[in-house]
């Protein structure tokens, strides 16, 4: 009956919206309606309201505009998780207790009124320093926010900026009370509006001040582009009819909240964009009892991640891994284990990569010793790794092969990663195809990983921490699958391109794992998470490079001299 229920409200909503954006247009220039209805969909029978042909223009152009806040997103215009996101991945943790310490102060005043607002942007953009791209607003808020989105109303807008009958795509345009630098690259890139009206953050001398401003000049543009056009609002709440864009309607949709809360999530395979990359540390929504839950448990997870890593170096897998388990640090192994050489030269494992610790996990299930080869990995990490020195690469094919068909001809068993970057969601990155070229088979490994609290992946933190928040994690569950071998002896006789059979192996991961194939590799996670190519240089490589340019200038002055001689 609930289901019977809400598919009802979803086509009452769609249908009122195609009715209105794409046939008739109503000769009411400002009447509100009620809460989104049968009513609100059918003109009553007086006259009053009556369908009748649009004129040309009206038929022609439309514009919607959406509240964001409590129209769009399921959570009804309580802000408050968005700003602790930013306090949190922007700011750090002290940040972020003192607007969770102000939340009583918020409720006072109306956690979703003007003055809420202000306050927790106060809090949680002052003294952050300023840029042309934020980097929390671009690449934390997007999966936080797309979460957050009604699939009924996201329906509705999709259905309004369709071209439909004939007739032009609406202008979409979406009013929100958060700061534009925020929300603007979420609903331009996921969403595809066409303008954002949103308060603006000051900034002082490169930094944000706090204070927010309002969008008054953009109410102007919209309002003058809305002229000549059937303006239809599509609001949340009450309070959207003192939004200087509600006088610009001619009709508004108001949803009312008991038909909100029985909108669903927008499903992950109706997202206009897929989801693959986002940043931050955080791996729940801040409401304000999950940050109050997270910072009362930091002080026993600090101690307990201590005592984890503890054990994990100092006892053997037969023991380490039940204790490990008793505390919530699990693991399981799905299928069996490969069969594994006896002698001569070693076996190759090709895994997908979720965190720093994989080959951690891929040596616990063979309960053997691993050598795992990585770009870049810090010092802390390699000093609390139980498995041994990781094996650094250079990024240079050639020297890389060499040192791993060293390493297999040593007979030891290597794990790569061939995506070269981790990544959280259920997507597998474009497979280097190296490692076909290195042995005659393969065994791909399938990882997939649970966290409660934090992610132990950053692009643009400090990824020594990696190891270290995994390990405070109330619970988490790495999962490993060993899939059947693959022949890749056919690249090594020139038989098979390398590249074709890297596709291949990720598809067979991906078959097994559930997840998604795509072309996109390192450079194109961190150029939009980090705003770089995501290389570390090492000290060598400064150095060399230090070396190369003082060469370079000495040769420059000697040239100079010798003219100057002559």
């Amino acid at each position: 009956m609930a289901k019977k229920k809400l598919l009802l409200l979803a086509h009452k909503l769609l249908s009122a919206m195609l009715s209105l954006l794409f046939h008739n247009g109503r000769n009411n220039s400002n009447k509100h309606q009620p809460p989104l209805s049968k009513a609100a969909a059918t003109p009553p029978p007086d006259g009053r309201g009556a369908r009748r042909p649009p004129a040309p223009a009206q038929a022609q152009h439309t514009t919607l505009v959406v509240d964001v806040d409590a129209a769009l997103l399921r959570s009804g215009g309580d802000l408050f998780p968005y700003f602790m996101l930013v306090a949190l991945e922007a700011g750090g943790f002290l940040r972020g207790l003192l607007l969770l310490l102000l939340y009583p102060l918020l409720l006072l005043m109306g956690r979703r009124g003007a003055a809420a607002v202000r306050t927790m942007a106060a809090v949680s953009f002052c003294g952050l320093r300023a840029g042309a791209r934020f980097r929390a607003g671009r690449a934390v808020l997007p999966k936080w926010l797309m979460e957050d989105v009604a699939a009924e109303a996201f329906d509705a807008l999709r259905a309004a900026a369709a071209a439909g009958e004939g007739r032009p795509a609406a202008v979409v345009v979406c009013a929100t009370a958060m700061p534009r630098v925020m929300v603007e690259g979420f609903l331009r890139e996921y969403l595809g509006v066409e303008a954002v009206v949103a308060p603006e953050m000051k900034v002082l001398w490169g930094f944000y001040s706090g204070a927010m401003e309002d969008a008054d000049h953009k109410h102007k543009v919209v309002a003058a582009t809305a002229e000549g056009k059937e303006v239809v609002g599509f609001a949340g709440s009450p309070e959207f009819l003192q939004h200087p864009l509600a006088r610009c309607c001619k009709e508004i949709f108001l949803v009312s909240s008991d038909e909100r809360s029985r909108w669903r999530p927008l499903a992950r395979d109706k997202y206009p964009k897929p989801m693959v990359f986002h940043d931050g540390r955080l791996a729940f929504r801040p409401t304000a009892a999950h940050t109050l839950a997270m910072f009362a448990w930091l002080p026993f997870g600090a101690a307990l991640g201590a005592a984890r890593l503890a054990v994990a170096l100092a006892a053997p897998y037969r023991y380490s891994t039940p204790l490990l388990a008793a505390t919530g640090m699990s693991w399981r192994l799905k299928g069996g284990r490969p069969a594994l050489p006896s002698g001569g030269r070693g076996q190759l494992f090709v895994c997908n990569h979720r965190t720093l610790i994989d080959p951690v996990y891929v040596s616990v299930a063979l309960d053997r010793q691993v050598r795992a080869v990585s770009y870049s990995l810090s010092r802390l990490s390699e000093l609390i790794s139980p498995i041994g020195r990781t094996v650094r690469l250079t990024r240079d094919r050639g020297s890389d092969g060499a040192v791993m068909a060293r390493l297999l001809d040593g007979g030891d068993l290597v794990v790569v990663c061939p995506e070269g970057t981790t990544c959280r969601e259920p997507y597998l990155l474009r497979f280097s195809p190296l490692f076909a070229e290195l042995s005659d088979d393969v065994v791909p490994v399938g990882i997939a990983v649970e966290t409660s609290m934090f992610y132990a992946t950053t692009a643009g933190g400090l990824k020594c921490f990696d190891p270290l928040y995994y390990m405070v994690n109330p619970r988490m569950c790495y999962t490993v699958q060993f899939l059947d071998k693959v022949d890749t002896s056919p690249v090594r006789s020139g038989a098979a391109p390398s590249t074709d059979m890297a596709n291949l192996v990720q598809r067979k991961m991906g078959d097994a794992l559930g997840y998604g194939c795509t072309m996109l590799t390192r450079k194109d996670k961190y150029l939009m998470l980090a705003g770089n190519d995501g290389v570390v240089r090492s000290s060598d490589d400064k150095s060399a490079a230090a070396t190369t340019g003082a060469a370079a200038t000495a040769g420059k002055k000697k040239d100079k001299s010798t003219e100057k001689k002559n």
